[in-house]
């Protein structure tokens, strides 16, 4: 059980957004590339600001992404829109997200940024593995216990918590060397699964 699972019912509600965005000519890859680079601005806030008001702002900026990532792939699959420089554009994309949304966190007082690069690193291995399972016939690999999801609501509680002025700099290690272990897992799950070749 991942938050991804939540995914129909998130779409749900976003749909009636989805169809507004589709009758004023906004295409999936448009959503896709705004989300891209609103992560990397966003990233960039982060490091350069010099505050805690983007950590205390990164929840609400990760739901925001994440809604964004479930409207580009309504937009592809219900109005007619997939291809396949979409499909590019939706894995490369949210890597790039995902490492500039991480990438501040190694820049913080007392975090080790090894274990953050080490983070984005197996990050991006888990997704390259669920990539993997569309070509052994077991689909896109979406199995925890560390998806996309669970990340960036796990960054986004931490976000809130810097920003509020918690003192959680001195535990960020042990949270990253935790999130290392889930990713571990969730990499071995998806190769095992993808190596089944079944869905």
């Amino acid at each position: 059980m991942t938050i991804y699972d939540l995914k129909p019912r998130f779409q749900a509600l976003l749909r009636p957004f989805t169809t507004w965005l589709f009758r004023r000519a906004v295409t999936a890859n448009m959503v896709t590339v705004a989300a891209m680079l609103a992560s990397v601005a966003y990233g960039a806030w982060m490091l350069l600001a010099g505050s805690t008001l983007p950590y205390l702002l990164l929840p609400l900026f990760m739901f925001a992404r994440m809604a964004l990532n479930a409207v580009d792939g309504m937009l592809a699959r219900e109005h007619g829109q997939q291809s396949k420089l979409g499909a590019v554009l939706n894995e490369v994309g949210d890597l790039i997200a995902d490492a500039a949304l991480l990438v501040p966190f190694a820049a913080l007082a007392g975090v080790n940024p090894q274990l953050v690069y080490a983070v984005i690193y197996l990050s991006t291995l888990t997704e390259f593995i669920g990539v993997v399972g569309q070509t052994t016939g077991a689909g896109r690999r979406y199995d925890g216990p560390s998806g996309k999801s669970d990340r960036a609501f796990l960054l986004g509680l931490l976000g809130l918590l810097i920003g509020t002025g918690v003192p959680v700099l001195p535990y960020l290690n042990p949270v990253f060397m935790f999130m290392l272990v889930l990713l571990a897992l969730t990499c071995w799950n998806r190769a095992r699964r993808a190596a089944a070749g079944a869905p």
